[in-house]
């Protein structure tokens, strides 16, 4: 057995959970409820540090911030790909489904390995992005403090999926196809 992952599944684990923010519109909602109280705090905190909103009114400087998204958004999926190949993942495939830009592979990630993959975009973009608004100074405050807002709440899934994982046995596997995940556990 990989350190991090595995190729093909152990015959003696089973289906443990199934999750699919796609096909299950109750934990669809929880997380996309818990991006919007994320973003909603991140709003308050955002005007208490700095209380004149500013990001530019003209065209260019909201063109800038759409490209940004965008980039980050692929920059996210690029960071969760990038560690699933760290810790052994033959092939990722990356996709958008029209609601998720996702990072899949057909491994089976150790729960530890799992983890780091989920939350290595929100800690690695975080860093930087914390580093470009303290760098930026209070100009460009709001267009890095936005690109950072959708971060953090654009991380609601992997928050949730890990918190989720942390509680399950030490021994689980996880397989993320990129629009679905499934947890194996031991007999």
């Amino acid at each position: 057995m990989n350190k991090h992952c595995v190729h093909e599944l152990p015959k003696e684990y089973r289906e443990a959970l199934s999750i699919d923010l796609q096909k299950d519109t109750k934990q669809a909602l929880l997380v996309n409820g818990l991006a919007i109280a994320i973003a909603a705090v991140m709003l308050v905190v955002g005007f208490l540090l700095m209380p004149a909103f500013r990001i530019g009114a003209d065209l260019l400087a909201l063109v800038a911030f759409l490209a940004c998204s965008v980039a980050y958004m692929v920059l996210h999926e690029l960071v969760h790909g990038a560690c699933m190949k760290l810790f052994g993942a033959k092939r990722v495939r990356f996709g958008f489904t029209g609601l998720y830009a996702f990072a899949g592979s057909e491994e089976y990630f150790k729960k530890g390995a799992y983890i780091v993959v989920a939350l290595a975009p929100l800690v690695v973009l975080g860093a930087v992005l914390l580093a470009l608004n303290i760098a930026a100074g209070a100009q460009y405050f709001w267009f890095v403090y936005l690109l950072q807002l959708i971060n953090v709440s654009g991380a609601a899934g992997d928050l949730y999926v890990s918190f989720r994982f942390l509680r399950m046995p030490k021994d689980i596997l996880v397989r993320d196809t990129g629009v679905s995940m499934t947890v194996f556990a031991s007999n």
